[in-house]
């Protein structure tokens, strides 16, 4: 395969924040998948991919039919990615996490609700959380794609996360955003049940976040 200038910047990029994501301990060993648009297909890390051994050379060129070729098969989540640049024009990168405090939440099958006003930079009051699929199937990648329609990220119930952003590292912050948020929820709701921002409050939130074009704003 004849690898274009682009091509071979957007496949370091991918390296680079695949790495990045395991330092920040959003990915462990050979969890987790990262991907970057290319023309009318994307670059996806490989299956089995782990910090340690990704690389240029065995990042995977896929269509969004699932079609590719050359000696490392694709992330058995390239449905899920596929299905998320099928129907949002604007993503141009999906990063997909098993990070311990996203997981930990979907795994209460419920979104995780606005006890904070930065839940909001997702794009609405809550982050949803999808139903429980098997792996790698067609209805998970249905089931985020969906989920995703007006909002930068969701929680996969019984599995972990993934986010939709203009760019790799704009999808990346987004990921750790969400485990933070995640992580504060869980420590929050060792007090107690937390009080939710009002209607009123997120309404004054987002004009306030669209006026200063603050954060990843839907």
């Amino acid at each position: 395969m004849t690898v274009t200038i682009d091509e071979n910047t957007l496949r370091q990029q991918l390296v680079e924040h695949y790495q990045y994501a395991e330092k920040l301990g959003l990915n462990e060993l050979a969890s987790g998948n990262l991907s970057v648009r290319l023309g009318d297909g994307m670059l996806i890390s490989p299956s089995g991919a782990s910090a340690d051994n990704i690389s240029i050379d065995n990042i995977v060129r896929v269509s969004l039919a699932g079609d590719w070729q050359g000696d490392h098969k694709p992330s058995s989540e390239w449905r899920m990615h596929a299905g998320i640049y099928q129907s949002h024009e604007d993503a141009h990168a999906v990063v997909h996490t098993h990070s311990d405090n996203c997981v930990a939440v979907s795994c209460q099958l419920k979104p995780l609700p606005g006890f904070h006003y930065l839940v909001g930079e997702f794009g609405g009051s809550d982050v949803p959380c999808v139903p429980y699929s098997t792996f790698g199937t067609q209805q998970l990648a249905d089931d985020a794609s969906a989920a995703l329609t007006d909002r930068s990220a969701c929680l996969l119930g019984k599995h972990g996360m993934i986010c939709r952003g203009k760019d790799i590292r704009v999808a990346l912050d987004l990921a750790h955003r969400l485990e933070i948020m995640c992580r504060q929820y869980i420590l929050t709701c060792h007090l107690g049940q937390p009080e939710l921002l009002t209607d009123e409050e997120w309404i004054d939130f987002f004009e306030r976040m669209e006026a200063v074009s603050y954060g990843e704003f839907i």
